[in-house]
């Protein structure tokens, strides 16, 4: 080979490797991962703390990953009902929803439990007692359905209405039917006070409620209000019967679609949102209480709580009695401390 010809070889060796290079950087390679979508469902509607923290968790992953994972909301029963989206969820075809306790007992029972009749005074105190090891054997119980518990959100202290009349002691529920979610507690707890129970899914409660379906149901004021089922409830009776979670839950199949430091970020923005719409459940519930009370189209009532505690003791007796009553023990036992 010439000197020329070797010059101009290395020459174009030189050029193919930049061009190489260049290629490598504007092409990716077939073991590089594009951005991942997840879906997250829930059944609130907009406004709802729910649907906000919902939101905040969203926009955090998507800051703290680069972008590179996406929570993409479906609010309002998009997806189906609560039981509905659990479904979705133990089978991949939902990556995460922010659901209710009810629903979430139908695959752990003992979630039921965290809803006996006024065993936590607020928020604050549940999540005291979920942050310890009672909410380290219910995630447990979760992580052997295939799901992954990233936090614990409020669904509030409940309350009563309905289109009959005020509820001031038990005897008042008498004869009137109650919409109860599709949790064996709230039933218990009803039945207990003398009320007929139906389930009906929340997204169907409005029209059943107008409808006649039912007289009745119970859920915190911040769901009352986003649902507006003060429209058709007249009688918004303060009875602070029980106090309902909203297990955060994300699939163990959406788990594996993404990195671990992502996991990572995915479990520290769930804690962070969850404070936020613990915090707001607290402050909604303090401005649409004022709002209630000086809204002349309603009534607003304090109903005898002792009475109640004591119409609603047996419910204990019964929980402790199932196949998990340790569980329950326990539970009552970390909730009184």
């Amino acid at each position: 080979m010439s000197t020329t010809t070797h010059m101009n070889y290395r020459k174009l060796l030189k050029y193919a490797t930049l061009l190489f290079a260049a290629l490598a950087i504007l092409v990716p390679s077939g073991n590089a991962r594009a951005g991942v979508t997840l879906m997250l469902g829930h059944g609130a509607a907009p406004g709802n703390p729910r649907t906000i923290a919902a939101e905040a968790f969203a926009k955090m992953v998507s800051e703290r990953t680069g972008g590179n994972v996406t929570i993409k909301i479906a609010g309002s029963e998009q997806l189906g009902s609560d039981v509905a989206m659990l479904t979705s969820l133990r089978s991949g075809a939902l990556d995460l929803t922010a659901n209710s306790q009810g629903p979430a007992a139908g695959l752990v029972p003992e979630v039921a439990a965290l809803g006996l009749p006024f065993l936590f005074a607020d928020s604050t105190a549940a999540y005291k007692v979920l942050s310890g090891p009672t909410g380290e054997e219910l995630n447990k119980k979760f992580a052997a359905l295939g799901m992954v518990v990233l936090d614990w959100w409020d669904n509030g202290i409940r309350h009563v209405t309905n289109s009959k009349r005020p509820i001031k002691v038990p005897a008042d529920l008498k004869g009137l039917k109650i919409r109860t979610p599709a949790d064996p507690m709230t039933v218990d707890i009803f039945q207990a006070l003398g009320a007929a129970t139906q389930q009906i899914a929340f997204g169907e409660l409005y029209i059943a409620l107008q409808q006649g379906v039912v007289d009745g149901q119970e859920n915190p004021l911040a769901n009352i209000s986003s649902n507006k089922l003060h429209e058709v409830n007249k009688y918004i009776s303060l009875s602070g019967h029980k106090w309902e979670s909203t297990p955060f839950l994300m699939s163990q199949i959406a788990v594996k679609k993404v990195k671990p430091n992502e996991l990572e970020i995915i479990k520290a923005a769930a804690k962070e949102a969850g404070a936020i719409q613990r915090n707001l459940m607290i402050e909604t519930d303090v401005k649409l209480l004022a709002a209630y009370q000086a809204n002349s189209k309603v009534v607003v009532n304090q109903p005898d709580r002792t009475a109640f505690q004591a119409a609603t003791a047996s419910v204990f007796d019964k929980w402790k009695a199932k196949d998990f009553g340790a569980f329950v023990g326990k539970l009552i036992d970390a909730a009184r401390r």
